[in-house]
């Protein structure tokens, strides 16, 4: 979620202040590289836009910093990383390979590559709108579209866009999601799954 507050304690030496949310609450630390390259470096007293986030102890910091009436960065992709392309190449390759041995049908296949095309074009779109203050896609939607196969086109979206990448809440309900959605896929390649599939699909 987009949030607005002030830079109320600048430490230019050290390259780092917090934020006091306009809504309340504590103050939300700062660094300087959260900023988008394109602005200016703070002085104090400026009235920003940010994207609250965690670190890995759980304590609050903002990320993809804007002044308010700055025209954010464009979200440029950026070249994901090796592992995340060797994830979600792997991943999909798995499923082709059992959909040609015939032990998936050929619409369990098209599900995992048109969901994991639908949750990389999300990703980008949301992050597009986390530096505009726009409209967000919900969480929730985001999961939901890894659960239903479309999770390594999610995953290599986060690297791509460097998006809900650091943020641990996010990242934990993620990772859980892939479980089950794996976990699922495994009971269909059973012979339980088998008959699960040929029951539905009128073949058995």
């Amino acid at each position: 979620m987009r949030e607005q507050g002030r830079i109320t304690d600048w430490k230019d030496d050290r390259g780092f202040g917090f934020i006091t949310p306009n809504e309340g609450g504590g103050q939300v630390f700062v660094h300087v590289k959260a900023f988008s390259r394109e602005s200016r470096r703070p002085v104090g007293g400026e009235l920003v836009f940010y994207e609250l986030a965690t670190d890995e102890r759980g304590r609050s910091r903002a990320e993809n910093v804007v002044y308010v009436g700055q025209r954010a960065e464009s979200p440029l992709m950026q070249a994901p990383s090796f592992s995340s392309i060797l994830v979600a190449s792997s991943s999909l390759a798995f499923i082709a390979t059992v959909v040609l041995a015939h032990r998936l049908p050929i619409a369990v296949g098209g599900l995992y590559l048109g969901a994991s095309a639908a949750a990389f074009l999300a990703y980008g779109r949301d992050k597009a709108a986390a530096q505009k203050g726009a409209w967000r896609t919900s969480e929730s939607t985001l999961l939901l579209l890894g659960l239903t196969g479309g999770w390594p086109g999610a995953f290599l979206a986060q690297s791509a866009y460097r998006h809900k990448s650091k943020k641990v809440s996010f990242q934990v309900s993620f990772w859980i999601t892939v479980v089950v959605n794996c976990g699922m896929l495994g009971w269909l390649l059973t012979e339980h799954g088998g008959r699960f599939i040929k029951s539905i699909m009128g073949t058995g």
